[in-house]
């Protein structure tokens, strides 16, 4: 075994700045930067964030640009941060642990990812990890370099609070990096580089090696598959995962959805709160659970999601049971599949048929999510909702949860507008139904006021669900 100051000596040594081993302890192979990675990973501007198309190798680059700096000035401070602390558990803390530490580094052998706090170098620096929905711990200290995953999550707010954390005094330069795939050109982030304040990189896929080789000039068999992919898709998510562009949505039927106005960190629901779960089935297509609570003002909450594909109805009605034990479900709103619904039925889950009129759903929708400066949402998603991503989903660049299709949900070109009525693009559109079945059992103005009653099936007793309703109990006694 080296001593410290031999193995700092040696780690020096190997980081080279313009390449790395892919794992610290594993010393065949590199991986070289190319392109904007490259002039990420040397730049000390104040602020710079590098954009791109999906697999670009944007992470990998600003994750080594954290750990050579570690090295470089013993002492230093950094921050990893996403939005949400558990998103980032199995994205930057994966890629930083298996393709830069490697999982047998002492560094981060010793703690389970997703309880990790910090990364404790042996020469004193310490890359501390955490979430913008938990800043009370992270932004209580001071960092030379913070580096921000999916920046296009947070809030302008939120990036000029990171801002005044870039003080410590360690390292010759301070900076505030991220990593982000394109948005819409209205985003903060966009705006703030037109006005000059944050330096705006674009990768493309040419700048990662494992995708294309430089020597050879051509396409590696990983970088031509993974590309072939990226040509399945369509619309802005061609535009933005394939190509990199900034670019809006056309035709957006919620054009009024804002992630940081409508998504909000889960808090603890009052069980006494009205709730219903509705539910689109697939196979091949996603089936989609969604969880809804009811504040007694009327404000929906969507606060648990399962998006999955390739599973039985028996399995997810298995998982809904076990995932909402001990939560009063009034009732389970279905699509009008009649094998699905007998398949939950048989499960116990009393299921009622959505009010599917897509343009009443719609507006019910578009009116509950809109917002002005004297109004706010009066529906809202909790961040991190998802009980598990779909893996075949997230490897096709296709939506994963209800949050990713409402970008991309949008209205048909109409061929004849005096006589086809206007309807959203069949494709990707499993959570946006879901939505609006949701919207319709709580706001069809086609609907009776709520009577609440004892469905078969509930997962709470017939007793609490009449004494907490006792109005209900009257309107039962007073029947014929």
């Amino acid at each position: 075994m080296l001593a410290g100051r031999q193995i700092i000596e040696a780690m020096l040594d190997r980081l080279d700045p313009r390449r790395f081993t892919q794992h610290a302890t594993d010393a065949q192979g590199q991986y070289t930067f190319h392109g904007q990675n490259l002039e990420l990973f040397e730049s000390t501007a104040p602020e710079v964030v590098i954009s791109g198309a999906a697999g670009t190798g944007k992470s990998l680059c600003a994750l080594q640009k954290l750990n050579y700096c570690a090295w470089r000035y013993p002492g230093m401070r950094a921050l990893i941060v996403r939005k949400t602390r558990t998103s980032l558990t199995e994205s930057g803390l994966y890629t930083f642990e298996e393709w830069i530490l490697g999982p047998d580094n002492p560094i981060c052998n010793t703690v389970r990812r997703s309880h990790r706090l910090a990364y404790q170098y042996p020469n004193g620096s310490l890359i501390v990890v955490g979430g913008m929905d938990k800043p009370t711990r992270i932004l209580s200290s001071e960092y030379g370099l913070i580096f921000v995953q999916e920046a296009l999550e947070l809030s302008e707010g939120d990036w000029e609070i990171l801002l005044t954390r870039v003080r410590h005094t360690r390292m010759p330069f301070h900076q505030l990096l991220g990593d982000t795939n394109p948005g819409p050109p209205t985003h903060w982030l966009a705006l703030r580089a037109a006005a000059h304040k944050t330096v705006l990189l674009h990768g493309k896929h040419e700048d990662n090696p494992m995708l294309y080789n430089h020597a050879r000039e051509e396409w590696t068999p990983a970088g031509i598959a993974y590309l072939a992919r990226l040509d399945q898709l369509s619309g802005h998510r061609y535009d933005r995962l394939r190509w990199g562009r900034w670019v809006q949505a056309e035709g957006a039927v919620y054009p009024m959805w804002t992630p940081h106005k409508h998504l909000v960190d889960p808090f603890k629901l009052d069980k006494y709160w009205r709730r219903f779960i509705a539910v689109d089935f697939g196979y091949r297509n996603p089936f989609v659970a969604l969880w809804f609570a009811v504040s007694p003002d009327g404000v929906i909450f969507c606060y648990r999601e399962i998006y999955m594909t390739e599973r039985l109805v028996s399995d997810h009605a298995e998982q809904i049971k076990a995932l909402s034990a001990g939560e009063a479900i009034e009732a389970v709103v279905c699509d009008h599949d009649a094998e699905g619904r007998a398949t939950l039925e048989r499960a116990g889950l009393h299921t009622v048929a959505a009010k599917k009129d897509m343009s009443l759903g719609i507006q019910a929708v578009q009116k509950r999510l809109r917002y002005d400066d004297n109004t706010e949402p009066r529906l809202y998603f909790f961040r991190d909702a998802l009980v598990e991503t779909d893996k075949n989903l997230a490897d096709a660049k296709r939506p994963v949860c209800t949050e990713q299709e409402f970008p991309g949900y949008v209205w048909a070109p109409a061929i004849r507008t005096d006589s086809i009525r206007e309807v959203p693009v069949d494709v990707d559109n499993h959570s946006m139904d879901c939505v609006r079945y949701a919207i319709m059992y709580v706001d069809d103005p086609g609907t009776v006021a709520y009577q609440p009653r004892y469905f078969k099936g509930l997962f709470a007793s017939r007793d609490r669900m009449v004494q907490r309703f006792p109005r209900g109990r009257a309107r039962r006694k007073a029947r014929p």
